[in-house]
């Protein structure tokens, strides 16, 4: 059973990430070079290093390194998505690289694990066929257990039962079902309504890992000197990130977050011990090793942008004087009013004062939601409020107040902090979600800072306020004799 447990997790990882799967996203020039030279270079230099250190034949020891080489969507993915930081072009980066990175590691499985296809597979071509019809199910589906019912018939019985019944690799089979309602508006909510149960699932997979055996002395001495490899494979990253001209700071973060050993690696080694190149001693070292890196990387991650600021004057020497098109400074223009988070509270604030002449431009880390609101007519542009390089290269001259309407709490304190350390005197207003955070932010330079309940009954009461009693008939003052007690 606990195999049948383990297989369906893998299956809803895979379909987790074919629903995030963006081809445009994925030629991006940083992005191919992150993950296939990354992988090269790793398993070529690694690989050589094991073949030296442990005597194995250099096919075996450069597919270990190829396992070594993947980093871990899962801690990627909540370590970004912890921080709103998903969206940001760092994030987008590291994401895209997770990707071409997952798409390597089912094309291993593909290969190595399937035992051929039958002519049944040809069948498969019309697939695309189905996508109006599938995505069409994904919207009748509501948004509760049904939901998660049609996610797990899709990954499960269709895309695993199905690929595997056709001679087909079930792994290959679920990202690419998972691919077909990628460009679903409602595809995130399936991906998040699924998160939960693919997690509790994975716990099959590294139960099986664990259940395999026990890890020697000389197995764990392995698995931490892997372990203090990862400030390389970090580096790795980061030169390469910064060769195609990202900046320090970007390739800094996404290097961190990809500073890890991965799930998918344990997947492609327990195909090789079954497939017996390797021992499964192999197998439990490299969980060993997985384990660690999460360890160590849930630290450094939750700590990146004060590490940042410290190693910074190292960093930026590595620097290219080009700028990449999406990490380039932002020009505000003549504009009064600088609305920093584009949201619901954001955009409610942009439309009111534009509507009063104001001269408004917003700020917003998530490009879809930019593409959005320039599409729409407003005036947005991409940034990121955790940039400290934002906020000093940005001409804030003519900016009468900076509206921080994130949500956020830390992205709002390192915003308003790094507006009075760029010298900025005007007013900062910003918004906070918990009553705690209010000290917070004004601790760190903002004028005011707005409770969200509190002014949403405010708001509310407005509105009901101009609708059942009228400026025109708020204005008239009744008389003397007909004013009702207070």
């Amino acid at each position: 059973m606990l195999a049948h447990i383990a297989h369906a997790g893998v299956l809803l990882l895979l379909f987790s990430v074919g629903l995030k799967l963006r081809f445009k996203s994925l030629i991006r020039p940083e992005v191919l070079a992150g993950s296939l030279l990354h992988m090269s270079i790793t398993g070529l230099l690694l690989g050589l290093a094991l073949q030296w250190a442990l005597g194995l034949q250099f096919g075996i020891a450069f597919f270990m390194a190829i396992a070594l080489a993947f980093s871990s969507t899962v801690v990627a993915a909540k370590v970004l998505e912890g921080k709103k930081e998903l969206r940001a072009f760092h994030g987008r980066a590291a994401i895209g690289i997770l990707v071409m990175q997952d798409l390597v590691a089912v094309a291993i499985l593909g290969v190595a694990g399937g035992d051929g296809p039958t002519p049944w597979a040809l069948g498969l071509l019309a697939l695309p066929l189905l996508r109006p019809f599938l995505q069409r199910l994904l919207e009748w589906s509501g948004h509760d257990e049904l939901l998660i019912l049609y996610g797990l018939l899709l990954s499960l019985v269709i895309a695993g039962a199905g690929f595997q019944w056709v001679g087909l690799s079930s792994e290959l089979g679920a990202l690419v079902m998972g691919a077909m309602l990628a460009s679903h508006r409602r595809s995130s909510e399936l991906s998040d309504a699924l998160w939960g149960l693919k997690e509790v699932l994975l716990v099959g997979f590294f139960l099986q890992i664990g259940m395999a055996g026990l890890p020697t002395w000389d197995g764990l001495w392995v698995a931490v000197l892997l372990v203090l490899l990862l400030p390389l494979k970090a580096l790795l990253f980061f030169f390469i990130l910064v060769l195609f001209r990202l900046r320090a700071r970007s390739s800094f973060l996404a290097a961190l977050s990809l500073a890890t050993y991965s799930e998918f690696g344990l997947i492609v080694m327990s195909l090789a011990v079954t497939r017996g190149w390797f021992e499964p001693d192999w197998l439990v070292i490299l969980a060993v090793a997985v384990a660690l890196s999460f360890v160590v990387a849930a630290p450094l991650n939750r700590r990146a942008h004060d590490l940042y600021r410290r190693l910074e004057k190292y960093f930026l020497r590595l620097e290219s004087s080009k700028r990449h098109p999406d990490d380039t400074p932002v020009h505000v223009g003549s504009s009064s009013i600088v609305i920093m988070g584009m949201g619901r509270v954001g955009t409610g604030a942009y439309d009111f004062l534009t509507k009063r002449k104001q001269r408004v431009i917003g700020l917003d880390s998530d490009p879809g939601k930019v593409e959005g609101h320039v599409k729409l007519g407003r005036r947005v542009l991409y940034a990121d409020a955790e940039d400290p390089g934002l906020w000093q290269d940005i001409d804030l001259g003519n900016v009468r107040a900076v509206l921080l309407a994130m949500p956020d709490c830390e992205a709002n304190t390192i915003a308003a902090r790094q507006l009075r350390r760029a010298g900025y005197a005007g007013f900062v207003s910003a918004t906070a979600i918990y009553p705690e955070e209010v000290r917070l932010i004004s601790a760190a330079g903002a004028d005011e800072v707005y409770y969200y309940y509190d002014e949403v009954g405010v708001g509310f009461a407005e509105h009901v306020w101009e609708r059942v009693f009228p400026p025109q008939e708020t204005s008239i003052k009744p008389a003397a004799k007909e004013m009702p007690p207070i």
